[in-house]
This record gives structure tokens, sequence and C-alpha cells, in this order.
């Protein structure tokens, strides 16, 4: 769709801290307005490889280890009329687990926040994912983006752009995704536009919106459908851009040439709020300091219970369907080799980690049983806090009673605590 230059206004560059790599890529395709599409988002290997929830007291500000501010009224090479401030008035924790960007009108101004991570998290490849509950009204223009990381020393559209989610006011069931590189930048951009399934607003509710980025390829989901896909041949003769690390942007705009100016129907304050960003390894995704190409961050470990002596194990390394996993002293036989499939599976002498029954209740048992693709084998590995996730029932792999671990601990799901019992170590 035709829209005017979303062009980054100049930042100062943040002293640098350990950037995460996560790989790189990109790819275009262009897809016209309609409606979400029925084919839901494919299974990712599981690891979370960076994530940022935002639990903290209300009024914190965000966490600056990862968040940088663009600050100033310059317009940001789009007519907007927001002046970006660093002020808690206009980006803070709620208290309720939620980072919330606040547009505040102020006299005859407005005031906004935009947040990035230039400099301390780029990621490349991998889905790229945050939950969000966007605001609403006339002129109110909330966006969930990526620049190259190589900006602003490569302006742009040199550097690239990723637009995971904007909205414009004016369309409140609508939520478009969008890159921009040289020869398809400001209204040439290539995008695709997601309507509500019930043509409702998205303001109304929390939303996932999505990137799954691979060499070649880049695809939008909303809430797990997808609406949008882009390949290297998209581009055309121009310049594919997006093989390389990008940063994140979250930022809520007052006014433009896109989105239009706020009326008498706007209201102010106007809110975003955002419960978490993450990035999970969608199979595309290298270690950290190792060529592109070269493998995925999973592969086959032990699992150590809090990071000690004790593994996940499959008693006297049997094989039947059945058998009841437990935590052992690790002694680095095959019994506590497990390796994360690409299937979202943890995997031991060619059986797969089960939930009995495919039960989601807690404590119910966790066995070993054939693989069978099921939503009982699935697992999501969060590499920050260790915990492995059984999404079907929204539930932790635990050892039975907690801390301190024992030869014959048995292992169940349980309500995800963040305790010692449910951090698993390779």
């Amino acid at each position: 769709m035709s829209r005017s230059v979303h062009r980054p206004g100049t930042r100062p560059l943040a002293a640098a801290l350990a950037t995460l790599v996560l790989a790189a890529g990109a790819t275009t395709a262009a897809a016209a307005q309609g409606d979400v599409q029925a084919a839901p988002m494919p299974a990712a290997i599981g690891d979370v490889v960076w994530s940022q929830d935002f639990n903290g007291p209300a009024g914190t500000a965000p966490d600056a280890s990862v968040w940088n501010y663009d600050v100033g009224a310059h317009g940001w090479g789009n007519a907007e009329l927001q002046n970006y401030t660093t002020s808690r008035n206009n980006s803070a924790l709620d208290g309720q687990g939620n980072l919330v960007l606040t547009a505040r009108q102020e006299g005859n101004g407005y005031t906004s926040a935009r947040l990035h991570t230039n400099d301390k998290v780029e990621v490349q490849y991998g889905r790229v994912e945050a939950r969000i509950q966007i605001p609403r009204g006339q002129g109110i223009w909330p966006a969930f983006w990526m620049l190259g990381g190589d900006f602003p020393g490569n302006s742009w559209p040199n550097s690239g752009e990723i637009d995971i989610m904007e909205n414009v006011g004016k369309e409140p069931h609508i939520v478009h995704g969008t890159v921009h590189g040289p020869g398809y930048s400001g209204g040439a951009g290539i995008g695709g536009s997601a309507m509500h399934p019930q043509g409702w607003s998205y303001a109304d509710d929390f939303h996932t919106f999505a990137v799954d980025w691979k060499p070649g390829e880049i695809t939008w989901y909303v809430d797990g459908r997808q609406y949008h896909r882009i390949t290297r041949a998209s581009v055309g003769v121009n310049q594919w851009v997006f093989d390389k690390p990008y940063f994140l942007i979250l930022n809520l705009a007052v006014g433009g040439q896109w989105p239009g100016y706020p009326d008498g129907t706007t209201t102010f304050p106007q809110e975003m709020k955002v419960d978490w960003v993450r990035v999970l390894d969608n199979g595309a995704n290298v270690i950290p300091g190792t060529p592109p190409g070269s493998g995925g961050s999973t592969g086959t470990s032990t699992l150590r219970v809090d990071g000690g002596s004790f593994c996940l194990d499959v008693p006297w390394a049997q094989t039947q369907d059945g058998t009841a996993v437990q935590v052992a002293t690790c002694n680095g036989n095959a019994a506590q080799s497990w390796t994360r499939g690409d299937d979202g599976t943890v995997r031991a002498l060619g059986k797969c980690l089960d939930v009995a029954g495919g039960a989601t209740a807690s404590g119910t048992s966790v066995q070993l049983w054939s693989c069978n693709g099921s939503g009982a084998q699935r697992w999501t590995h969060n590499a920050s806090t260790g915990t492995l996730r059984n999404p079907q029932s929204g539930r932790c792999l635990d050892a039975s009673g907690g801390l301190p671990a024992y030869d014959g601990q048995r292992v169940q799901i349980w309500d995800c605590n963040g305790t010692g019992a449910q951090r698993w170590t390779t």
C-alpha cells in the first residue's frame, strides 16, 4: 500500500554493550490487503533465544541494558507531530507486566516515546514477536519494527527496515507489515495487511504480532495466522538488504503523512501496552559467534536441574513406552543425552519426552514415549530462565517435590513458577 517515507531520524549511538547476534537474513513478496490466512504459523524449534518481560513496579523505567531512547520533535521524515522524550510520563512499566508507551497532549503539542535496542540487542533470523495492545484514534500511529544494525552509519533506506506491525488509527481493524530497502522504500515499500477476523478493532485486546525470518524469506503473522510473505525475488533487480543483524524498535507516533493528524474525535492520552518481546529459534538461527549456516542453537546435551549434579534421566536406559522419566546423578551416558529437535520435541534413546496421556493438569507425570507429533511431546525451551514449557498444557517440566534433587526423583508438569526445580541447563 502507498504510504509516506517512514524514515528514522538521527539518533545518538549508545555505548555499545554485548550485542546478541542470532543470525542474518530476509526477503520480500508483495501481498494485497486481505483477511488473515487460515494456515497456522509453523512450529519453531522452540528455543527462546532472547526475551524481555516487563515485570516490575509501576513507574519503573524500561531496562536500560536493552533499550535506548530516540528524543526530539524532528518530524521523523513523516511530518509527525510528537516530541519523543525520556520521561516516565511517556514510557514506563505499569506494575501489571506491561511496558506502556503513552502519547499525551501537552499544551499545543504532543509527547510520546520511541525505544530501540541499537548496539544492545541485535538479531539476525528467527521468529521475532511481541504481544501488544495498540492504542486507537485518528492520527495515532503505533509500530513494532526493526532497522539494520549498520544504521545510522548506513543511511535509510539502504540500511533496510522490517515493519513487523503498524497501525493507523483511522483503520482500527487493520494492521500492516512491510519491508523497505533501496528502490522499494516509502510508498514503494513491499507490504501486506491483515484485517481483524471479526472486523473488530485491534485496540480492543492484546494480539501477538510476529515475523518468521529466514534466509530468502520473511513471513508475517497476527495471532499465529499468516497474512504476508516476501522472498528475495520480491525485490526484483533491487538489493536485498536483510542478510545481517537488525535491532528492535517500539514507538507511538502522533500524526504524519500516512495516518493523518488528530482531529476532534481523537482523545488523549493514548497507550501502547507491550506484554513481552521475544526472539525464538526457527531453525535459521546460528550460535552467536559462529558463521551463518553452521548450525542451529539446539543440540544434544544433558539437562541438569538447577545447573547442579543431577540430570534428566531415563531409568536403566529402558525404552519401553511409558517409562517414567526421572532425575539421577549425572553420568554422561546415553540415557541422559537429550536432543531438542526442530519440531519442538526433546528426545533420548530414539523416543520423545511425553506428558502422560496428553493431560494438562499440574502433577501429570512425564514419560518416554514413541514420537507421534502430538502436543504432549512439544516443548519450548527458554534459554534465559532454563524452563522447558509444554505449550499444550501451559505448564513447565518440574522435578517433583522441588529441591534438593535426588536420585530417582520423578518429573512432572507443574505451574511455571521460576523455581530451581524448573530450571534445566545444558
